[in-house]
């Protein structure tokens, strides 16, 4: 094959793969463009590999949202800012599929691009807002990228595009507009965004689709952050005022979510910040001072832990703790830790999950014995949770309790379960349980480690399935770094080497070899060899 035939190879394997039948073939092509684009050079990768990615954007989604991805870090490979819109035609096609994902990709690409390339090519090479319908979906991400990178004229040209897609007779069009007036707004001037995107913010409101709507309310905070403040509570606050009545938990959650920022735009005592919901009633506290907080936010966090809806529960479940270090003591104990204790109870899995995530801040600011004497028996009765999810997120949280209680605490409430996790049926469970005594080792030191874990350790090795003698051999590996050197000597070295060595193995080769080093003339040798006898002879009495 002659040098030239060489050059062309990779792009003949990936013509080749690319129109396999065999469609991981064709994946594993797509994944690997970067690499032959930087084998053809930026030239031939211009005139040959993306002429030929535009004759091939029609295959099965998985292909194609690979191909949107690797497109995206193409700028360098064509030759750079100057030759990056060539990548906006084959982006531009995957930007218009029937795959939502693929288009989304596709358009996350071309956000890529579109930063990369001069301004003075921006306007002239996008035209995906007077394409199909899908292309237009997929236009409506472009805007926050390319506004700031025009000036003059274009930047009108592309508010009043913008204007008309906010206004397409496509709902799903209208949808994605609605999605991206937030960003497009923090783009645009504060002038044109009260003049031009606020009134279509207002119609868009009003939509007869209700997706629309949805998506519509959450351009309110980011309207917020740019409009004037007389703009914001006299147009912006209404609406979200609206919407919190509104018979759907989506539209009142996603009311929720915008409360900080229009508050903080209305100022610290402003009348957005009346409120709170869910995920967002921490962010709502920091506005607020701690009166406020106490006499306003708990009455509507108790009633939404009591929520029909699971998922309001357990969107409330990840932030109502930081609500502890603003309450203070007394307001914790006294009003947020029956909260905390209903949510650690709740029916619903991610509920638990997101209260235990967030443990750490009641502890800090009840104390150590009111956390022991108010959370602990929740906690204990979460460590054996039918979902393996809150068993494993207790564990990762156990060095923290462990740290607050104190090692005598621990041993009594918590040590014995932490062995019970190593014989759990879910293999990322036992793992973490690992993991969770090679942190309790650093925590206490090495001497309770080997009194307190080494030794109830090595007792599960005559026990249960051969899982737990694998795990066994994890944990006194994980344990390995933190206890006393002749622990290791004594304990954990025989216990690792034990499934290793079956008697007719150690009789022929292991006895033999140590009888020799104990006689060696080193009495380092000597000694070990003289201890590794002995544990043959106990590995032999084990067996």
């Amino acid at each position: 094959m002659t040098d030239s035939d060489d050059s062309l190879y990779p792009i003949a394997v990936l013509i080749d793969e690319l129109r396999n039948e065999d469609p991981a073939l064709r994946l594993n092509s797509v994944k690997r463009l970067r690499t032959i684009a930087r084998a053809l050079g930026e030239e031939r990768t211009r005139r040959e590999l993306i002429p030929f990615l535009n004759d091939n954007c029609d295959d099965e989604d998985e292909v194609l949202l690979a191909m949107a991805e690797e497109l995206g870090e193409f700028v360098p490979l064509v030759g750079g800012p100057s030759h990056a819109h060539i990548l906006l035609m084959p982006l531009e096609a995957l930007a218009t599929v029937d795959e939502t994902v693929v288009r989304e990709k596709a358009a996350q690409s071309l956000v890529s691009v579109a930063e990369a390339m001069p301004p003075a090519s921006l306007a002239e090479h996008f035209s995906l807002a007077s394409k199909e319908w899908t292309g237009r979906v997929s236009a409506s991400r472009l805007f926050a990228a390319v506004y700031p990178r025009v000036t003059g004229q274009t930047r009108g040209d592309l508010r009043r595009t913008f204007l008309s897609l906010c206004k397409d007779e496509t709902p799903m069009v209208r949808r994605a507009a609605a999605q991206a007036l937030g960003p497009f707004a923090q783009a645009v001037e504060a002038e044109a965004a009260e003049a031009e995107l606020l009134p279509a913010f207002l119609q868009l409101t009003k939509d007869e689709q209700d997706s629309v709507r949805l998506i519509a309310v959450e351009a309110c905070g980011p309207l917020a952050r740019v409009l004037p403040r007389a703009a914001v509570s006299g147009q912006v606050l209404p609406v979200l005022q609206r919407f919190a009545q509104d018979k759907s938990w989506r539209v009142r959650y996603n009311v929720a979510q915008q409360l900080p920022a229009v508050a903080e735009a209305l100022g610290r005592r402003g009348g957005g910040a009346r409120g709170g919901g869910g995920a967002r009633v921490s962010a709502i506290a920091a506005l607020l001072p701690a009166a406020d907080v106490t006499e306003r936010l708990l009455a509507p966090v108790k009633e939404l832990a009591g929520d029909g809806n699971q998922y309001v529960r357990a969107a409330l479940a990840g932030a109502v703790l930081e609500l502890a270090p603003a309450l203070g003591r007394d307001a914790t104990v006294q009003r947020l830790l029956p909260v905390v204790l209903s949510l650690l109870k709740d029916d619903w899995p991610e509920a638990r999950l997101n209260i235990i995530g967030k443990l750490d801040r009641v502890g800090s600011v009840v104390g150590v014995d009111l956390l022991a004497q108010s959370l602990l028996p929740a906690i204990e009765e979460l460590a054996e949770d039918r979902h393996w999810r809150v068993r494993l997120a207790i564990i990762g949280h156990v060095p923290l309790l462990a740290a607050q209680l104190g090692a005598p605490f621990f041993e009594q409430k918590l040590g014995a379960q932490c062995m019970r996790w190593l014989q759990d049926p879910v293999h990322s469970v036992r793992e973490a349980a690992t993991e969770n005594l090679a942190a309790l080792a650093r925590e206490f030191g090495p001497g309770w480690a080997r009194e307190h874990l080494v030794a109830p350790v090595l007792a599960l090795a005559g026990q249960g399935s051969y899982l737990t003698r694998i795990t066994v051999l994890g944990a006194l590996g994980a344990l390995a770094p933190h206890v006393p050197p002749e622990a290791l000597r004594e304990a954990i070295l025989p216990a690792r080497l034990a499934p290793l060595l079956d008697s007719d193995l150690l009789d022929r080769v292991v006895r033999p070899t140590l009888g020799e080093l104990a006689a060696d003339k080193d009495a380092d040798v000597r000694f070990f060899a003289a201890h590794a006898i002995a544990a043959c002879d106990d590995l032999a009495t084990m067996a």
